[in-house]
């Protein structure tokens, strides 16, 4: 059996995927011409689209704590493999991610997927890479708002080589949950960017890129990556509240 047959995924089309969304148990499907697809929680409240890290698919043990969280919070999560993990992972073999817009093209197919399918709002986000693709998906396309669970500021080590020239054409709300000691953009580094006034920051103590404090600050990955999933969520239903109190006052 491959990788994903062996994690309980079935083999479904995208024509079919609409009743199989409202489910309040996790779900694992592989599209028909999409790829891998994990549903965790259900369609009647705010939704998103999570995409992975450069290094480890949607199943790693930070993605499905960071989405079984938010899940449990009242957000349905809908997280994807892109298809060069979908190959890594049935093949055994790392490979590096293809050009970022290559990439792009892959998660808005998702979107375009996905948004149909309930009426309620579909968030955008991701772990560090999946998280910047998600933010490029939203400074060219309209959409509700951006999760990112560590964004990769800058490579390690090089903070001349920055990753937010786009930053200014994103519109909707955005929050990035990031690790005070994160070598892709640490406390320090990201105090002294500007970043809009659309963009919120959450500082997660000591955390690195994975949320993994050190041992002396009294606390733990498992602790910051709730933290994280639950200021996300708090986020996501304050700017449902927020978005509804503006249409009231206009009716």
């Amino acid at each position: 059996m491959s990788y994903y047959a062996d994690a309980g995924f079935i083999p479904i089309t995208a024509e079919a995927l609409p009743d199989r969304l409202d489910s309040p148990t996790i779900q694992r499907f592989v599209v028909d011409g999409y790829g891998p697809l994990s549903v965790l929680g259900r369609s009647d409240a705010d939704r998103i689209l999570l995409a992975h890290g450069a290094g480890a698919g949607h199943l790693s043990i930070f993605m499905r704590q960071f989405a079984a969280t938010l899940a449990a919070q009242g957000v349905q999560v809908l997280a994807i493999d892109l298809p060069y993990m979908q190959h890594m992972n049935e093949q055994g073999r790392r490979r590096p991610p293809p050009p970022v817009k290559q990439t792009l093209a892959q998660f808005a197919g998702w979107y375009d997927l996905l948004v149909p399918l309930a009426p309620e709002p579909l968030w955008v986000g991701g772990k560090s890479m999946g998280g910047r693709v998600a933010s490029l998906f939203a400074s060219e396309r309209q959409c509700q708002g951006v999760i990112v669970a560590g964004y990769p500021f800058h490579p390690p080590k090089q903070p001349e080589r920055l990753r937010v020239s786009h930053f200014s054409a994103i519109q909707c709300p955005m929050q990035i949950l990031q690790g005070e000691r994160d070598p892709f953009g640490t406390y320090d580094d990201v105090m002294g960017y500007e970043l809009g006034m659309n963009v919120d920051v959450v500082w997660l103590a000591d955390g690195d890129h994975d949320f993994k404090p050190r041992r002396a600050s009294g606390t733990n990955q498992q602790v910051l990556i709730d933290e994280a999933a639950i200021h996300a969520a708090s986020f996501v239903r304050a700017q449902r509240a927020e978005a509804s109190v503006d249409h009231s006052t206009l009716v």
